[in-house]
């Protein structure tokens, strides 16, 4: 297998874990589940977008700060995505810190169920992206 194949399908694969995200959040929200766990698979949702886009970088960080301030730079500067999405995931990726780390922090439905929304834009703008760009010319 070609080295653009495997690169391929490891995007795909890493939409799907983002589609996947984004199902878990709607579950956990529809059961009432913790505010925190959904902010959790919401920023994941986004997060696993970013990770189908820069397999095709010459770029690798084993830190989710390092990989989003990639992202920001090639993909949101450069104006391959508008602005709106790196705000998204850069506060998704905030509130999730928040939610997962910090003592005492609650996160309450209202403030995280408009990421789901986002989260499900964010995954079709690099779904959108990487069809025209790189899965059509395979």
């Amino acid at each position: 297998m070609r080295n653009k194949e495997k690169q391929i399908q490891l995007a795909k694969y890493r939409l799907k874990q983002a589609e996947d995200s984004i199902s878990e959040a709607e579950c956990l929200l529809s059961g009432n589940e913790s505010p925190r766990s959904i902010m959790n698979r919401a920023y994941y949702a986004m997060f696993y977008g970013v990770l189908a886009l820069i397999v095709f970088e010459q770029y690798y960080s084993s830190k989710h700060a390092g990989i989003l301030s990639y992202f920001n730079k090639r993909f949101i500067k450069e104006g391959v995505f508008p602005k709106e999405l790196g705000y998204s995931i850069n506060k998704a990726f905030e509130m999730r810190q928040e939610g997962d780390y910090r003592e005492y922090v609650e996160l309450a439905y209202e403030q995280v169920e408009p990421f789901i929304a986002q989260a499900k834009q964010f995954v079709q703008a690099i779904r959108d992206y990487l069809e025209k760009s790189v899965f059509a010319h395979a």
